[in-house]
């Protein structure tokens, strides 16, 4: 295949990629307008920096919309390590359910969205840190093709690359790689293998989105800096830019980022860098690149003409002009990408000034491959202009339709499908191969940087409006009514035949703990005869003691129990064997809110075996909640009767009969009710109760009153996971009622803990520290109090990850804080 074939096909997927319509809906006229002022600009700037809500929707609205640019936010994580103020969900699920806010937020601020391979693996202090996780070159490597693909004329990080002052060790580096991919980006013999897809580009030059966050910005001297005015209005728009950058930065909403806009005017400044030199505007030298196109120039003409007699009552009126700059554009040979993306756009807008309104829907939400599915294209025209629907190919072939598309009449076209036995999946691309470090592997390079991939499936639908022909492509969606919001659209997603679901995650095998696991097969089709078998196990370390069918609900559930000689701890896979020899091995998991659509993906039916001779009581506990964590699950799993405390619960008398009370991540900034029983609860421990405080956060903190007596949260953490510690051995919670050992210390997951606490009263005891590179020891981590007849337990450690993962040291410590 040659380089320029190539090209043209990346070029398709890039265009589908960075402008897919979910359905083709009319806008009004000011949008349509403001959409052909884009269609004009070509200059282009890619922001750089680490997660999602890095981002400064500011300065992304009003270069987006206020100068009509080509903006797009690179954002080298997708948050996977961060913390979930709206569910339970951590790691690749977080990464999805931020991915997809940050997905909203592009949609309302006007910006693109891209990603490197790089896993965020939690808080980091340094740079150094951050590349010893991060493999440099791949990352790298990555920022550089994001670059290629883009083309930006000029870059902007939202950090700088000083590390150090409390910044996050990722957020440096995304600015050091930044300033890396400036200087190589455009050289042909640096990721050569990139250049069969793609041609090397090199931005003007890189600039630093200076901040003050505690107080008004003050230039540096001997800097250069060139400013924005953010905080203007756009009268097509009807807002400011400080008004659409919060409606775009609370789309972060598992951060807790929820915005209300500053009234009045704004600046937004960026300092130099590096790269060519510029005095009058951060765009000096760059080109025009109309100007660098055979005819480009005559194509600008056109779209001024356009602008200058844009008429906004009827748009239809419009539409002679955008057919002609549309011929200008498709008789370009070989155009480069943006132009095609003019292109897909100008489409775009013949489409909207018409008025045109197309999806293609389905009445189901899932499919598995081989299934028949019933789908149906929907095409009106609210216009008076001559349309006619010449086909619509999807997965099943051409359907040839040759019809005229009447003024204002629905067209339906039903269509039977079956998938095909091959149809891809759901699952996100960068999840598909197994992930070993701290990058997702990717094997198909045309993927990396894509938000999403491709893979639902699309249909084209080919449209004639005055002998051009006009293409939009539609997704398959489920649509439906629902009684409180209205029409629902949500993705079709495609799932296996058959999958599997675990009872538990963490299956502890201690004397006296009730197993109780099982495992459930489900059949999206008819049941099938098969074998359950367990991958990393001999078949006599486990027995199925049970198998119930269910015809109607169109599973097999298997009562398993688990037998191992000596403590251990086994991550071991189910797998279903039918009779003709396929394997099936998956669970599908879905994640839900209103402000996403809904997530699908797909993980090996695993499960963490931990045999272990823990002393354990099996005792009722009390679990407040917090922002949500899955921590009262493994204390189930323990053989501990777990009860969720409720606004009505807070009573001695209910709290009683508690061995311990929990109180989940994040309690004290999210959980008023437990901030108005406060007393209440300290009354508990006053009368022999045991309470065990998991960390908060210093930012949005409902109550400083989290204890008996006095202390203070802080920022401070220890990210690295297996660092050094300190222990004081014979302090009761490590001396038992199991014995705490070094080794319980080992095989930590991605943090000791966060927001340890200081200024801690003197009846506060403190048995561990914790150390990172170069830091001092930290005694924060954990402390503890006796009052009255009970005793009291805040801690910072990262339980909320450690139990879920089956670290078995950090579930021994937390029995033990249980157990006092």
């Amino acid at each position: 295949m040659t380089k320029s074939i190539v090209m043209r096909a990346f070029a398709l997927i890039l265009v589908l990629f960075s402008f897919k319509i979910s359905n083709a809906q009319s806008v009004s006229s000011s949008l349509l307008y403001q959409k052909l002022q884009q269609i004009k600009e070509t200059r282009r700037v890619l922001y750089v920096a680490a997660h999602p809500d890095d981002e400064n929707t500011r300065l992304i609205s009003y270069l987006s919309n206020g100068e009509n640019l080509q903006v797009a936010y690179l954002s080298m994580t997708r948050g996977d390590g961060g913390q979930n103020l709206i569910g339970k969900e951590l790691g690749v699920e977080l990464g999805q359910i931020r991915t997809q806010e940050l997905l909203q937020a592009r949609k309302t601020d006007g910006g693109r969205q891209y990603f490197s391979r790089a896993i965020d693996f939690g808080y980091t202090k340094t740079p150094n840190e951050t590349f010893q996780n991060w493999e440099r070159k791949e990352v790298l490597s990555d920022v550089v093709w994001v670059i290629r693909n883009f083309q930006p004329d000029i870059i902007i990080t939202r950090f700088n690359t000083i590390p150090g002052g409390g910044n996050h060790g990722q957020h440096t580096t995304s600015a050091i790689l930044a300033g890396e991919a400036l200087s190589i980006a455009g050289d042909p013999t640096v990721f050569p293998e990139q250049l069969q897809y793609v041609d090397p580009w090199k931005p003007k030059r890189v600039f630093w989105n200076t901040y003050n966050f505690r107080g008004e910005f003050e230039k540096v001297e001997g800097e250069q800096y060139f400013e924005f005015p953010t905080g203007d209005y756009n009268p097509l728009l009807g807002e400011t830019y400080s008004q659409i950058a919060a409606d775009s930065r609370t789309m972060h909403k598992s951060q807790g980022f929820g915005s209300t806009p500053r009234n009045g005017g704004a600046l937004d400044h960026i300092q130099f860098v590096a790269g060519e030199p510029a005095e009058n505007s951060a765009f000096d030298g760059v080109i025009n690149r109309w100007e660098t196109l055979p005819g480009g120039q005559e194509i600008e003409a056109l779209i001024d003409q356009a602008l200058a007699s844009f008429d906004f009552k009827n748009p239809q009126n419009n539409l002679d002009k955008l057919l002609a700059i549309k011929k200008k554009l498709t008789g370009l040979s070989d155009p480069a990408i943006w132009v095609k993306e003019k292109l897909k756009s100008i489409d775009e807008l013949i489409i909207s000034s018409l008025g045109i309104e197309a999806e293609w829907i389905v009445n189901q939400e899932l499919g598995y491959p081989g299934e028949e599915i019933t789908t149906t294209l929907e095409v009106t025209n609210p216009s008076d202009g001559h349309l006619k629907v010449l086909s619509f190919e999807n997965i099943a072939g051409v359907n040839r339709i040759d019809k005229n598309l009447d003024y204002n009449v629905l067209m339906e076209v039903d269509q039977q499908i079956v998938l095909p036995s091959d149809v891809p999946l759901s699952q996100p691309y960068w999840l598909k191969e197994p992930t070993d470090g701290a990058l997702y592997e990717v094997k198909n390079q045309l993927d990396i940087g894509k938000p999403f991939d491709d893979n639902q499936l699309q249909g084209i639908l080919t449209l004639e409006y005055k002998g051009n022909p006009i293409s939009i492509s539609l997704p398959l969606t489920y649509k439906y009514n629902s009684r409180v919001d209205g029409e629902v659209n949500q993705p079709f997603t495609v799932v296996p035949k058959i999958d599997l679901s675990v009872s538990k995650e963490n299956v502890i095998l201690v004397d006296g703990v009730d197993q109780d696991f099982s495992v459930t097969v489900h059949f999206s089709d008819e049941l099938e005869e098969g074998e359950l078998t367990f991958e990393n196990l001999e078949k006599s370390q486990y027995s199925i003691t049970s198998v119930e069918t269910n015809e109607l609900n169109k599973e097999k559930v298997y009562q398993v129990l688990f037998t191992l000689g000596s403590n251990q701890k086994l991550t071991v896979t189910a797998n279903y064997v039918t009779e003709s020899g396929e394997v099936y091995n998956q669970t599908t998991n879905r994640i839900s809110y209103s402000h996403i659509p809904n997530l699908t993906y797909f993980s090996p039916s695993s499960i963490n075996l931990i045999k272990a001779d823990w002393e354990i009581s099996g005792d009722k506990i009390g679990y407040i909640e917090g922002a949500g964590d899955d921590v009262p699950s493994v204390l189930s799993s323990l053989g501990y009767q777990v009860a969720t405390i409720g606004s009505t619960d807070y009573s001695l008398d209910y709290l009683s009969q508690f061995k311990a009370v929990v109180v989940g991540i994040r309690a004290y900034n999210t959980n008023t009710d437990l901030i108005e029983n406060q007393k209440i609860l300290m009354d508990y421990v006053a009368q022999g109760g045991n309470v065990i405080v998991q960390y908060n956060t210093t930012g949005g903190l409902l109550s400083e009153d989290m204890g008996p007596y006095p202390f203070q949260l802080s920022r401070d953490r220890v990210t690295v996971e297996n660092s050094p510690f300190k222990a004081d051995w014979s302090h009761p919670i490590l001396a038992g009622p199991n014995k705490i050992e070094e080794a319980d210390f080992e095989g930590w997951v991605q943090e000791r803990g966060l927001y340890f606490v200081t200024d801690i009263s003197e009846q506060y005891s403190t048995p561990l520290q914790f150390q990172d590179p170069d830091e001092p020891f930290m005694n924060g981590s954990l402390i503890y109090a006796e009052y009255g007849k009970g005793h009291y337990v805040y801690t910072g450690i990262s339980f909320f990850r450690e139990l879920p993962a089956g670290v078995p040291g950090a579930i021994k410590l937390f029995i033990n804080l249980i157990e006092q």
